[in-house]
Formats: structure tokens, sequence, C-alpha cells
């Protein structure tokens, strides 16, 4: 019997109806459903969205609403989010992304395979017009210990490809309101903790990644909260002095260049271009 498992997202005003459109596409089109998508309305959301939420909930049964009055973030959405799932398997999305058709075929497959991991990722590919014709291939490291090594200087995880256990997130305190750093704060309390993790070198979702995307990852209130983020990880005992002082000195020297030059960076050493 397959294994049990709900999908959480999170949806905010500014979101475009189109592109929720393609990623519930990409839920409901899987070789293996989920047993409930729990979606939660960050906020009041336009009539747009609204009647996107309208046309999928009388399409499939599968789906459950979590509405906040108003906007409290992306932390705040999805800790809730965990709680309102009633299955022990929780796979995350992007509204925005699209997963390929045979994602959670293939991570409830490893759960059941390897019962001692409690959270699992992917390889993604990125693109910025055709989803069919993706830009690049991030790789991420796919062994426990390894994934330990590259977390004290990178995410280690791509948000929207995780699957993990609800009982370890509880136990490791949930997701937190830690703007642009929720997912990354969580996975560390969970490493901390010795939760077992691994990342499925496939790519099971296509992400997608315009400028918008890089100048986010820009200026001075981005790397505000990216050495606060740091300094946590020091005071945790997860980093040493060295090792947040070196993650420091590189992201200001990133997050303060132009967007033109954080795209290059990011293209050339953390992506593989793919044409």
């Amino acid at each position: 019997m397959k294994q049990k498992f709900s999908v959480l997202l999170s949806l905010y005003k500014n979101e475009k109806p189109e592109y929720l459109r393609q990623s519930l596409e990409s839920i409901l089109n899987q070789t293996v459903l989920p047993d409930e998508i729990v979606l939660v309305k960050d906020g009041l959301l336009s009539d747009d969205l609204e009647n996107v939420l309208c046309e999928y909930d009388h399409k499939s049964n599968l789906f459950r609403f979590v509405q906040f009055r108003e906007n409290r973030g992306l932390g705040l959405a999805l800790r809730d989010g965990v709680i309102a799932c009633q299955n022990e398997l929780i796979a995350r999305m992007d509204t925005d992304d699209i997963c390929n058709p045979e994602r959670f075929e293939k991570q409830v497959e490893f759960f059941e395979r390897y019962p001692n991991i409690t959270l699992l990722g992917s390889w993604i590919t990125e693109f910025s017009h055709d989803a069919n014709n993706p830009d690049t291939i991030t790789k991420l490291p796919c062994l426990h210990e390894e994934i330990v090594s590259y977390a004290k200087k990178r995410n280690p995880f791509r948000h929207m490809t995780v699957m993990f256990k609800k009982s370890a997130v509880l136990t490791s305190g949930n997701y937190r309101d830690f703007l642009w750093f929720e997912d990354y704060d969580l996975w560390v309390r969970l490493l901390q903790n010795g939760y077992r993790t691994a990342n499925i070198p496939e790519v099971l979702v296509n992400v997608r990644a315009d400028d918008d995307m890089f100048s986010r990852r820009g200026g001075n209130a981005y790397l505000k909260q990216e050495i606060k983020f740091m300094i946590f990880l020091n005071r945790i005992s997860f980093l040493s002095k060295i090792e947040m002082f070196n993650n420091i000195l590189i992201r200001t020297i990133i997050r303060l260049c132009p967007n033109s030059l954080r795209k290059i960076f990011y293209i050339s050493f953390l992506r593989k271009k793919l044409k």
C-alpha cells in the first residue's frame, strides 16, 4: 500500500494566476497523487487567483485551504500549514514551479526504501521563458555527510523539491518567521537534531527563474538578513567564527554587486548551463 502524503503550498496576492495553474496541473498530473493538497492563503487574494483555486477545488477533492486574513509571511504560513497536514510525509511545492510527473512517486519510494531518511530533496532545472526548454541545472550533494558539509556554506536543498516527515519538523521547532531563510533555518535545525537527509540525483522540479530572482538575492536588506542568519548559525555552534566571517565576507561582495554581475556569478558557479 502506498504511503500517504500531503502537498503543502503557500499563496499570496502578488502571485500570477497562470503560474499557479501550471503548478497545480503538475501536481494533479503526477503518476502518484497525494492524499491531500493543503494550500495556505497568506492574506486576501486577488479575484483571479481565487477563481483559479475555485476551478481546481471543483476539479479535485484533494484540496484543503487554510485562510489568513492578513499576509503573515512564508515562515508563519508554512508553520500553520504543516500543522494542518494530516499525513506524516509532507511534500513542499511552490505555486509558480512545475513538478516532473514522477516526482512524488520517486520520493515516496525513496522513503520506503530508506526509512531512516527524514528530509529528501532533488536536483532542479531552471527556466526563464519556456518550461520545456530549461536554461540551467542545479546539482546538489546527495549523501547526508556531504549535505552537512555543504550546509555550512550554502543551502543544501531547494525548498520546492523537498519531502519531509512532519513529526521531525515539529520536534525541531517547525518553520519560523525568518525572512528569506525560512527553509534553510529549518534544515539546519533538523541536521542539528541528528536527522538523516538526502537528495535524489535527478531533476524532479522545473523552477521559474527570471532576472527578478537574481535581484531579490541582492541589496542591503537581503544582506542584513543573511548576516543575521550566519550569526544564528554560529550561536547554535553549526558554524565556527571563522566559517561565519568567511561566509559573511563572500556574501557581502555578492549581495552588493550589480544584478548583472550577480546573475553571472550564480550561473557560472552555482548552476550549469544547458544551452
